[in-house]
């Protein structure tokens, strides 16, 4: 089998193995506290697709606009934590310990998803402000226009 066969059927069987920790839980911990962890993996989810996951998205919206994106990257921190969010916010406790791996993943590596590789720096508002036509030298020297 191809692995677009496998990913189907992994798909598939996605929603009986959900139904089958769900129970599994619902056995070990109670109804209620099952409830209760499921509640708060979303709103983690949530939190941090709000938080990371606008960062990343206002990030690559910037480069678009300045047209210094020739093609998208998917595979930075700002993906995976994007991903992480999304399978935190889907209920079920496999898709949630998924994304827990993620987020924990790209924490470890060091991979913040506000440090970026494209040239974006987010600053807090404070923290910038706007020169109207400034004087800029360059590395090499030149006296250039900003």
């Amino acid at each position: 089998m191809n692995g677009a066969k496998w990913l189907l059927i992994a798909l598939l069987a996605l929603p009986l193995a959900e139904l089958a920790a769900l129970i599994a839980v619902i056995m070990a911990i109670g109804l209620f506290w099952a409830v209760a962890a499921q509640a708060a993996s979303s709103l983690i989810g949530l939190m941090v697709l709000r938080h990371a996951g606008g960062t990343h998205i206002s990030r690559v919206r910037t480069a678009m606009n300045q047209a210094r994106v020739t093609a998208l990257r998917a595979d930075g921190a700002g993906s995976l934590t994007l991903l992480a969010g999304i399978l935190m916010l889907v209920p079920g406790f496999i898709t949630d310990l998924a994304g827990l791996i993620l987020l924990v993943g790209t924490t470890l590596r060091g991979a913040s998803p506000c440090s970026a590789s494209d040239g974006v720096v987010d600053l807090a508002p404070e923290q910038w402000h706007h020169i109207e036509d400034a004087k800029v030298t360059d590395q090499r020297g030149d006296d250039r226009k900003a």
